[in-house]
């Protein structure tokens, strides 16, 4: 019986071959590509360790074991990388809070997972990952910018709410939410945070929480309760979508639950499409 191949933790010398993979599909892999580019794969500047299967000048799957556990693989391989990242993954021991990312490597990673790590606080096997790559189909809502520095206290609220919402656990429970408070600040300072602000209060918010030359993803999306309804989501994310076509990346990206039927229509009107499927498992 052939054994599956170990997983090794990568290192500078592993960046272009890392590159050269995430390259494959730069939509799916957006949240690992922007941190490879923005910090190498040294695990000292990454702040996590990168684990690949494959060496020299390819690399069949890479997984970032860090707050969250990412992996990647090319088609065919998810076997294999599932059994070697699982096997690094149970000597480790769980510091993550979520498995995410491409369903094709999460599902078979988190079935050898499963029965050390488990039960999962919720499993999401079918999340449509989708794209746009020209401009929205409605029209963008002019009043949804970018956040000003001086906001994030109007801000933080519909973000916390929109975290409770979505991941049905509060992101102050914690540390208070100083971490949290810090992402969002993050996001802000760069330019990735939008939102509709009227009379004090948020209407419309949207974060482009992951960020690749070749594409981004946005995450956080939220309509205040009592705004929905209106159209204010499908012209807000137009507007999300003009802007980060124009100053991020030219494939704007985002992944959706299946049983979301009202933000999948939302998407679908302003020109989205479904091009993969990702998988998210929460503890």
């Amino acid at each position: 019986m052939l054994r599956s191949p170990a997983a090794r933790v990568l290192d500078e010398s592993d960046e272009p071959a890392v590159r050269r993979l995430l390259s494959a599909d730069p939509v799916a892999a957006c949240v690992l590509a922007g941190r490879v580019e923005a910090a190498g794969t040294a695990p000292a500047s990454l702040g996590a360790p990168l684990w690949g299967i494959g060496s020299g000048r390819s690399l069949d799957a890479v997984c970032l074991a860090g707050a969250n556990l990412i992996p990647f693989s090319v088609p065919g391989a998810e076997g294999a990388a599932a059994a070697a990242f699982a096997e690094r993954a149970r000597r480790a021991g769980r510091r993550c809070s979520t498995i995410v990312g491409p369903a094709a490597a999460v599902d078979p990673l988190w079935e050898l997972l499963e029965p050390s790590w488990g039960p999962a606080r919720d499993h999401r096997p079918r999340q449509p990952l989708l794209a746009i790559e020209g401009p929205p189909a409605v029209a963008p809502e002019p009043r949804v910018r970018p956040v000003r520095p001086a906001e994030i206290d109007v801000l933080l609220p519909a973000a916390v709410a929109m975290f409770t919402e979505e991941v049905g656990v509060s992101p102050l429970r914690a540390d208070g939410g100083i971490g949290y408070r810090m992402r969002v600040e993050d996001l802000v300072r760069a330019g990735q945070s939008l939102a509709w602000i009227e009379d004090g209060r948020v209407l419309f918010k949207a974060e482009i929480g992951a960020v690749s030359r070749a594409a981004c993803q946005v995450q956080g999306v939220w309509t205040a309760p009592e705004a929905r309804g209106r159209g204010i989501g499908a012209a807000g994310m137009a507007a999300v979508v003009d802007y980060a076509r124009t100053v991020i990346a030219p494939v704007v990206s985002l992944y959706v639950n299946d049983f979301n039927a009202p933000a999948r229509a939302v998407y679908r009107r302003v020109g989205f499409r479904e091009v993969g499927r990702y998988a998210s498992v929460l503890f």
